[in-house]
């Protein structure tokens, strides 16, 4: 049986996604194949709450070509690209089922990206960069740039690191690599226009209030099946779209109020010192040459959940496996995942509380996850602890 990993955050779940799913069924050539995403949950890679709810984009995922929807636990979710992909394919690998991981890529040359994922960067020009106040991402790439020896000019490997999704490619190819996971790697060059960029700044200038209005906006980006999901939990008002800067003035008041900011993960290179003098003020215009918008977001999003940057430097790995959903093929898939799977499974919070005595690792990464969740639910409307009310995702 084939499984071609897929992550993704669904956020949201866009033309392009669709378009991923059925070229990566093509290019495996088994029309019986499995498809199984890893995705994140309340919080994303960028550091902001999700747009919907996880168990609404799992159900928008299942009714786009998914089969098996599992959750990326938050400290790997709402992380920089290394860890974010370490933490995305390690749990693909742990499931014992994937064979296959399928990605989009940007690039003119995709090939390239294996070349780069070989080396090690430049540490001095990384240092270099960062003392002239790049940010971490820009010096990274400018260390590989210098690290690269190859025949391609050096303006092509540039605009290569340039692109969204290179780095993420790099971090997905070295962790296939670190754990051995023999997947067949398959890199699909992104539709231009399909984006999950171009569908937020869309939401983001329609009046988020106005259902007819969140439609119109996103009628020619999303899938329909996808989308309908979405207006229809809207309609009910199961959740609403959350107020950015609501968000932002409440974390404001969490930097004002917590005593050990410099604790905080990623509150690191004086950006515990840089957030409490702007939160004084209002955190308006925020991004430096240094600190990257993404970079504050999760600082901040793991402030309001009570992440610590000990525990990210002490947990490097995957603790269970959360089941978001399943289509009926999904199923046997699960049936099989079941007695290959290294890692415990869960598709019920309840099926975690079992664990707790004996995987304090594994209960410390859920609460966080459980965390997260109640500052999620809080922001758009939603119950508390309404977690523990949503089974997985059932699709036929």
């Amino acid at each position: 049986m084939r499984v071609i990993g897929i992550i993704a955050e669904y956020n949201p779940l866009h033309l392009g996604h669709e378009y991923l799913i059925k070229e990566a069924k093509r290019i495996v050539g088994d029309p019986r194949a499995v498809v199984m995403s890893v995705m994140s949950g309340s919080f994303t890679q960028r550091g902001l709450p999700s747009i919907a709810p996880k168990h609404i984009r799992a159900r928008q995922a299942l009714l786009t070509g998914n089969d098996v929807v599992i959750e990326l636990p938050f400290t790997f979710a709402c992380a920089p690209s290394e860890r974010f992909a370490f933490g995305a394919v390690e749990l693909l690998y742990r499931t014992g089922v994937v064979t296959d991981l399928a990605f989009g890529v940007d690039c003119q040359e995709p090939e390239l990206l294996y070349e780069l994922a070989s080396l090690t960067p430049d540490d001095d020009e990384i240092k270099l960069k960062l003392s002239e106040g790049k940010s971490y991402p820009a010096a990274r790439a400018a260390g590989l740039i210098k690290a690269y020896k190859g025949d391609l000019p050096e303006a092509i490997v540039a605009d290569t690191l340039r692109q969204p999704n290179s780095i993420l490619a790099l971090d997905y190819i070295r962790a296939c690599r670190d754990l051995n996971t023999g997947f067949k790697i398959h890199m699909i060059p992104r539709q231009e226009g399909m984006s999950a960029t171009a569908a937020r700044k869309a939401l983001d200038e329609a009046d988020k209030n106005s259902v007819s209005e969140v439609a119109s906006a996103l009628e020619n980006l999303m899938p329909e099946k996808s989308l309908s999901v979405m207006l229809s939990s809207l309609t009910k008002k199961e959740f609403s779209l959350y107020d950015y800067d609501l968000y932002m003035r409440e974390c404001s008041l969490e930097v004002r109020r917590c005593r050990d900011l410099n604790s905080v993960a990623y509150m690191t290179d004086g950006l515990d010192g840089y957030l409490r003098n702007k939160a004084d003020k209002g955190f308006d215009e925020l991004a430096t040459k240094h600190f990257t918008m993404p970079r504050i977001h999760r600082a901040l999003a793991s402030l309001i959940t009570g992440q610590t940057g000990e525990y990210t430097k002490r947990e490097k790995h995957v603790q269970y496996i959360r089941v978001l959903g399943f289509s009926s093929e999904g199923r046997y898939c699960l049936k099989i995942m079941s007695k290959c799977a290294r890692l415990p499974i869960i598709s019920n919070p309840s099926d975690a509380l079992e664990l707790y005595s004996d995987h304090p690792r594994l209960k410390e990464q859920f609460e966080l996850d459980l965390l997260s969740c109640d500052v999620y639910a809080r922001l758009t409307g939603m119950e508390n602890g309404y977690e523990w009310q949503v089974p997985p995702v059932k699709v036929k």
